[in-house]
Parts: C-alpha cells; structure tokens; sequence
C-alpha cells in the first residue's frame, strides 16, 4: 500500500515572523515571507501572502481609525476651551488640516444676511486673492454644500457640474493650483454656520472614511463654534448693560464739569480774556491737550496736558475736517474708528472762518456734553476774534489815514503827524523809502498784519489801490526781496514788490509814492505779478509808456506785429531769434553759439525777418523801435 506525501512542516521561527509582520506595519514584506518558500508550494505561499495582506491593510485601517478618533476627541475638547473666535476659526482649520492631510484646509464662514461664503482661515495657501475670497449664494461647490446641507466633494472643479460656476471663484481656485475638494457643512440645528473644505493640488478620490472623519470634526466644531457664538451674544448684552450704567454716571459727571466750564468761558469773555485763557480753562476740564489757530490755521494759543510740548500739525486732513465742521459747525473726530481720537471744531462767525480749536488725546471720553463744551468753546473763541479783530481793524484805519496823510505831503500838520507816528510806534524822522505790494484784492489785509510784525519802526495799509510800506530801510533791492520774503507765504497768491530808492526826508515820500504805483501797475501789466524789484530799472520804459498796458500792446504790435503773427501761423520763434540777435550786438555769429544753431540758420531767420519788416529794419532809427519792442515782450512774457 502506497502512503500519501507526508505535508511539510512550517518551522516555528517561520510562523513568528508572519506574526511580527501583522504586527508591525513597517516591517518588509519580503523578508517575513521568504524562509515560507521552503516549506509551502507556490500555490499555497501566494495565499498565504494575499491573506497576510488583507490583515495588514484591517489592521493599518483599524489602527488608523483608532488614531483618527482619538485626534477627533481630542480636538474636540482642545477647541471647546477656546473663546476667542479668529483664534478658534484657525485651530479648527489646523486640527482639519491634521486628520485629513490634504494639501491645503480652508473654512468659509456663512453670512445669513447676503448668504455669502466668506474664507476666514486657511492653511498651506499661497495665493493673497484665495484668502479674500467670497462665494455668492448658490455658486459652486461651497454653494451646494450649504443648499444641501450634506458633504460635497470632486475629483477635478474644472469638471464640476452639479452646481453653477462663478469666475472668480474660478480663478482663485486655479490661482491657488487646487484640483479636488471635498466640503462638509458646519451646522448648528436649522442654521449654517460655514462650510470646512480639504483640497489636493492633484485629483484625488476622496474615501468615505476620509468623507465621514471631516464630517464628524465638522460637527464637533459647529456645536463649539455656535457656543462660542452664544457665549460672545451673552457677553456683549452683559457688556451694553455695564456700558449703559456707566454712560449714565458718566453723563451726569459729564454735565456737572461742562456747567464749570461754561461758567469760567463766560467770566473769561466778561473780563476781556484771551484764546491762552480759553485753551487752559477747556484743557483742564478734559484732560487733554488743547490748540487754538487762527483764521489761516496758524498756531494761536495752546495748553497741553502731556510733557511733549509739540504742535499738533495743521496736515490735509486736519483741514478737511475743518472744513466739514464749518459747515456744521459741530465737532469732526479725526479717526472715527478711535474712541480716544483727537477732534477739531470750526471757529465760525456766520460763514466766516475765524479759526479752530484741535482737542487732543486723552484718558476722558468725549461724548455728547464734551463735544457741546468743545463746541461752546468754539463760540467763546470767535466772540474773542471778532472783538479781537475789531480792535486790529480800527488800528488798521488810524494807520492807514496816518499814511494817507503822510503821503498827501500837509506841512501844515508835520508836527500832529509826528505825534501821531509816535503814539503807534513809529518815528517818522527815520522813514526813508516808499514800498508798493501788489497782491489779491481779498489778500490785503492779511498782507498788511504780516508786514506788521515784519520789522519795527515801519507803517504798512492799503492805499490807493496797493499796500503801502514806508520804511528805514536803506537799499531798494534788499527792501523790496525781504518784503516779499515776508508775504508769499502767508498770501498764497503770486506778490509783486515795487520799492524805491530812499529820500532825503520823510516829506518827500508822498512824491516818490505815484510814479512808485505807476511803476508796478506798468509791471503788472506786462505780467511781471510775482517777483521784487528796484523801481529805478524800470523808469525808461514808464517814461515811454506810461503806466497803461495798451501802449505797451499797441507799440510792440506796431513794429513786431508781422513777426509775431508768422510765428503764430508757423509754430516759429524767430521773435527769439531776433531778441537774441539784439542781445548779441547784431553778431549772428554770437546769436548762433546763444541759441545753439549753425550761423546759416541764423541768416536765413534774418532774411525771413527783413522780408516781414523790411529792407530797413536795421537803419539807426528803425532798429530803436525793433529793439525797445523786442525788451518790452521779453518783459511781457516773464522772459
């Protein structure tokens, strides 16, 4: 009788290492299986193998799931400790980011009033665009996870069709290199709260265990998500309760301080106080720094609260919101968003700006009765500049009627003149020059309040048609520079200052002063309205010409005219040519190398000028007229 084969057996070193490799989910493969060869058929080791390896991938799904779980609860309880909403909002991406492992993990926060997604966190994004990222209602992936409050995934957006594209979600999507997405809903009973997405810069096939992790994290983070919602509504009725009681001790605080403060304004008016007063007495009821300016925003007064000492500057913005309290004549706080931000209030008489007061930082808040006080304040100020004002106009009228005597020349009255020069200041045995200021009619005056703190010893008003200066000053052209100097600033409009050379004796000041007006009404006629001048180097041209505009106009048309209208017609200069060539003592060599020309250039623009003026433009007689009118229009266009 023949005996089956006797099965081999499988050595027990060989049994313990299939055993280590289900253990161990790291080990290799190859070398567990490998001394098994011996023992088994091919058959019977290809089993073997295919069964240890449905036990390893059980055993790595079961281990992997056990790890899940356990990040899920313990990301759960993490997150049910925070209260901070951002801070919340990004650890709930970066616990998602962990479980899941996907490229990028982003959460959208759903706003019930537009029914927009709008991204609030994100991690392992790159692209600015993708952070600031809306969804409109119904668009999209996003769109479908909130109309069906379910999961929605992809393995390709770009071949998505279960819901309507948008192309800026299009674009950021691609902008961020994002191929497939899977979103879960984070809701709260009937209401959304958002949407959790994890994304892959490649296609990818997302499992339902993948599907079903981020929809438990999900749920777990929307119950946490709307407490903490609750507990911020709690809080912020606790909070209005709080500020509420406090408002109103604040209020009565408030009233019973603006009741002092209008009391000490009031006084200050009564005795003839001044803006310093106004600054200190507001200062200290507020507890802030204080300015007061003046009607062109330059510093007036101040009392400041801090150990800075330093001027708030007058910037763009300050005098917009000037210029918006002007109109209401309310407080303006120059950062609304700030409750501790400076405020600035128009000093208004009527529509007249008279000035401003600029409050600012503090500890005190400024509500309804501290802005009343401010504006009060305000009030207390123009009354002051007005009686201020009125005041500085009537001694801007003596003085004004001590240059119009003085400048009419009445020796019958030298004595009453000098007492009353003396009684103002000014000694009029030491004036010596005659300085006319052309400037805008509305710019005057405060011409005539700057010259007044220029220099002592000097008058300065409107008259006849200018601003006059009489002066010590002994040299026309330093006169005439500093003057202007002194004004441009402050006037904002183009100066021109006319002075003339100084006179033996103050009784010849009146007979200097018409030609000195004539001189400058001449200048400005010709367009010279911004510069300083010595009178003395413009008397030819007022001897001929007289202080009209329309002689100058007539001559220079006259003798020019066929000149200037050719280049008028031929987009030419050869005016310019023909003032250089004056200029060069008739050399159209030197005229060449001034205007940077071959010399043939020059003759031929010559030529061109004799056919338009004539064979005799150069004889003595004739070439004194081309040359005056050559000067008088480089005058006339500021050359």
């Amino acid at each position: 009788m023949v005996l089956p084969a006797q099965r081999a057996l499988v050595p027990l070193d060989s049994v313990l290492g299939l055993l280590d490799l289900l253990l161990d989910e790291t080990a290799d493969e190859q070398s567990a299986v490998a001394p098994l060869a011996e023992s088994l058929g091919g058959a019977e080791l290809t089993g073997v193998l295919r069964r240890t390896r449905r036990v390893r991938a059980a055993l790595a799904r079961w281990r992997r799931r056990d790890q899940e779980l356990s990040a899920l609860l313990s990301s759960a309880r993490e997150l049910a400790e925070l209260r901070d909403l951002d801070a919340l909002l990004d650890r709930l991406v970066a616990r998602a980011h962990d479980l899941v492992g996907t490229d990028v993990t982003y959460l959208s926060e759903f706003d019930q009033e537009t029914d927009e997604l709008r991204v609030r966190s994100t991690l392992g994004t790159f692209a600015p665009e993708f952070r600031r990222l809306r969804v409109p209602p119904g668009k999209g992936l996003a769109g479908k996870v909130v109309s069906t409050r379910s999961p929605q995934w992809t393995t390709n957006y770009d071949h998505y069709l279960d819901a309507p594209h948008d192309a800026e979600i299009d674009e950021a999507v691609r902008a961020e290199g994002l191929v497939s997405l899977l979103g879960v809903p984070l809701a709260a009973g009937d209401r959304v709260l958002g949407v959790l997405f994890a994304a892959n810069r490649d296609e990818h096939a997302f499992t339902p265990e993948e599907i079903a992790l981020l929809s438990a994290f999900a749920d777990h983070a929307a119950v946490v998500l709307q407490t903490v919602h609750l507990l911020a509504q709690a809080r912020a009725s606790a909070e209005a309760a709080r500020v509420a009681n406090e408002d109103l001790a604040r209020t009565m605080a408030a009233r019973e301080r603006a009741s002092a403060v209008h009391q000490d304004l009031t006084n200050a008016v009564l005795r003839g106080g001044t803006a310093h007063e106004v600054a200190r007495t507001l200062a200290a009821s507020l507890g802030r720094s204080v300015e007061i300016f003046d009607r062109d925003l330059a510093p007036l007064a101040s009392a400041r609260t801090d150990a800075s000492g330093e001027s708030s500057p007058m910037t763009a913005h300050v005098r917009a919101a000037v210029e918006r309290s002007r109109t209401t004549g309310r407080c303006v706080f120059l950062d609304p968003s700030d409750d501790g931000a400076s405020v600035v209030v128009a000093v208004v008489a009527a529509e007249t700006l008279l000035g401003a007061i600029l409050v600012g930082h503090g500890d005190l808040a400024l509500g309804s009765v501290e802005r009343r006080t401010i504006e009060r304040a305000a009030q207390i100020v123009a009354l002051l500049a007005l009686k201020r004002e009125a005041v500085a106009e009537a001694e801007e009228r003596v003085r004004g009627e001590l240059i119009s005597d003085i400048l009419l020349g009445d020796g019958a009255h030298r004595e009453e003149l000098m007492l009353r020069a003396r009684a103002r200041g000014v000694r009029l045995e030491s004036l010596r020059m005659v300085v006319a200021v052309l400037v805008p009619r509305d710019r005057r005056r405060a011409t005539v309040q700057a010259l007044g703190t220029w220099r002592p010893g000097l008058l300065a008003s409107e008259h006849a048609g200018c601003v006059v200066v009489l002066t010590d000053a002994a040299d026309p052209d330093s006169a005439a520079t500093e003057v202007r100097e002194c004004v441009r600033p402050l006037t904002g409009a183009p100066v021109l200052v006319v002075a003339d050379t100084p006179v033996a004796t103050w009784g010849e000041l009146g007979a200097r002063f018409e030609p000195l007006r004539q001189c400058a009404e001449l200048l400005h006629g010709m367009g010279i309205q911004d510069t300083a001048v010595n009178a003395a180097a413009y008397q030819p041209y007022l001897a001929l010409f007289g202080a009209g505009r329309d002689g100058i106009v007539a001559f220079t048309e006259a003798v020019l005219g066929p000149v200037l209208r050719w280049d008028r017609d031929h987009s030419t200069d050869l005016v310019k040519t023909l003032r250089t060539y004056v200029d060069s003592h008739c050399s159209p060599a030197r005229a060449a190398r001034a205007l940077n020309v071959h010399i043939n250039t020059v003759n031929q623009r010559l030529d061109r000028i004799t056919l338009l003026l004539g064979p005799a433009w150069r004889e003595p007689e004739p070439f004194f007229r081309v040359t005056v009118a050559v000067r008088m229009h480089a005058l006339a266009t500021g050359l």
